[in-house]
This record gives C-alpha cells, sequence and structure tokens, in this order.
C-alpha cells in the first residue's frame, strides 16, 4: 500500500474516532472506543494520543473521552456567553471556595456591562445576585476592566455619581484606567455604594483582546486589607482561564523567523 493510501487510511480512522466521540450522548471510554471502532488497542491509543494533542478530544476526571478543546473554542465564536461561562464555572467555584466572597463573571453587550454568572459568598453579610442588576460602567470593578483594556466607551452624557467615592468625571475615569491597567485590576471601594468593594481583572481571548471581566465583591471593611492579596488571587486564575481560550500555543510568525535565526547561529 502506498504512503498516501495509507495516510489517507489512519485520517478515515482518526475523524471516526472523533465523529464517535462527538456525537455521543456521554463520555467514551477507551474500551468504548476501541470495540466500537474494530481497530487494535495500540492502533487506537495511538490515533486517541494524537487526537488529544491536537485539542480534538480530551479525557474528563473519569478518563473517558469528550470532545476537546477546539471544539469549545469554535462554539465560542457563535455562542460566545454560555461557553465562556461553561469554561469560567471551575474557577470561579475555585475562587469562590478560596476567598469565600461572590464571584462575578461579566461581558459587554453593546454599551452595557452584563453580569452572565455568580458565585454567592459563603459569608452571611454578602452581596446581592447581580445577574439581571445594571450598573453604570464606571461605577463597578467589572466595568472599570472593560473601559481600560478598551472592550467598553463611555456613554454620551454626564456620569452618574452615586455616592460621594464615584468617580466624578471623564478623565477621573481616564487617569483610573490607567492605574488599572499599570497593577493589572481594577477596584471600587464605596463608589457604587457605601460599604461595597468590588476588585476585578480582565480575562483575554484568543486574539489576545479582553473577552470579560473576572471579578469580587463584598463588605468594604472586609475585602479593603486583602485588596493586593485579592488582585494577585484574581490574576492567577484569569489567567488560567485566559489560557483555556486562547487553546494550545501555535508558534507566530515572528516567533518562527526568531527560531530559524537562532539555529543558523548554532549552526
Amino acid at each position: 500500500m502506498s504512503e498516501a493510501a495509507t495516510g489517507t487510511r489512519a485520517l478515515d480512522r482518526a475523524t471516526d474516532l472523533v465523529a464517535t466521540v462527538v456525537h455521543a450522548d456521554e463520555p467514551l471510554s477507551f474500551a468504548d472506543l476501541q470495540e466500537g471502532s474494530g481497530l487494535a488497542k495500540s492502533t487506537t491509543s495511538r490515533l486517541l494520543t494524537a487526537l488529544e494533542r491536537s485539542g480534538l478530544v480530551e479525557r474528563d476526571d473519569d478518563g473517558s473521552y469528550v470532545a476537546g478543546r477546539l471544539f469549545w473554542l469554535y462554539a465560542a465564536r457563535h455562542d460566545p456567553w454560555e461557553e465562556l461561562v461553561r469554561l469560567a464555572r471551575p474557577v470561579m467555584d475555585l475562587l469562590g471556595t478560596e476567598t469565600g466572597e461572590t464571584v462575578h463573571l461579566s461581558v459587554t453587550r453593546g454599551e452595557r456591562v452584563v453580569q452572565v454568572a455568580q458565585v454567592d459568598s459563603t459569608y452571611l453579610l454578602g452581596t446581592r445576585d447581580w445577574t439581571e442588576i445594571e450598573v453604570p460602567a464606571h461605577c463597578s470593578a467589572l466595568g472599570k476592566v472593560l473601559l481600560a483594556w478598551g472592550a467598553l466607551e463611555l456613554p454620551a452624557g454626564d456620569l452618574d455619581r452615586p455616592t460621594p467615592s464615584t468617580l466624578p468625571d471623564r478623565e477621573a475615569v481616564r487617569r483610573d484606567g490607567v492605574r488599572t491597567r499599570d497593577r493589572g485590576w481594577a477596584l471600587t471601594e464605596d463608589e457604587l455604594e457605601i460599604g461595597l468593594t468590588g476588585i476585578a481583572v480582565p480575562v483575554f481571548g484568543a486574539r489576545g483582546d479582553v473577552v470579560a471581566a473576572l471579578g469580587i465583591s463584598g463588605p468594604t471593611p472586609r475585602l479593603a486589607p486583602r485588596r493586593d492579596e485579592l488582585g494577585r488571587r484574581l490574576l492567577d486564575q484569569s489567567a488560567a482561564l485566559s489560557s483555556l481560550l486562547r487553546g494550545p500555543d501555535r508558534p507566530t510568525p515572528a516567533s518562527r523567523s526568531a527560531r530559524t535565526e537562532n539555529e543558523e547561529v548554532v549552526a
């Protein structure tokens, strides 16, 4: 058999395995896939390993096979918020467990900041359900992130000032955005409501743009002494989520050129 025919046959077998996993109503074990395909165990193992590397399939906590992150990333482009929430949920749950505070995930929709997911505080004194509440972007840490990274513009007209601590004008919002980008996270203290503090960080998508804001909120007396620690914790978790959204690293043209130059120098 020619090399071309052998390669085509291997591709057909691999695509059959992917199709079987994607169409299944539940995760499939290795034995299920090997038996259903009629392939040798060694062949099935080799193909599944290659498919895992490419992101077409992956294994769940039980070791069974499900559709891989490439399918998630494709779906995210067409139904971004539902898929974003699914990917973000483990990160949000971990933050909620570690901090005990309310955890938020927000995106932009037109000129609005929309919260698409929340994990409730474990404290008796926590914050309310914000999923149906709209607040001015410059009054929330989530909105400040989206403003600072250019994912959102301030609406025309005068800015609302719910409290004396609210940023008073556009120039103040601009300066706050510079501080936010410099340290990596946004902060509101008593700016939406007296006694309420929020901290938030950007979440970056596959193209390097900000696609969401991840944050926590709670009573100012409880959060204010921990704001630096909480900011760093949020940055760590948003980096993990951003990595998921970007998918497997691929060399850019610049990195390939640099690698080629280095190889020539070594040679």
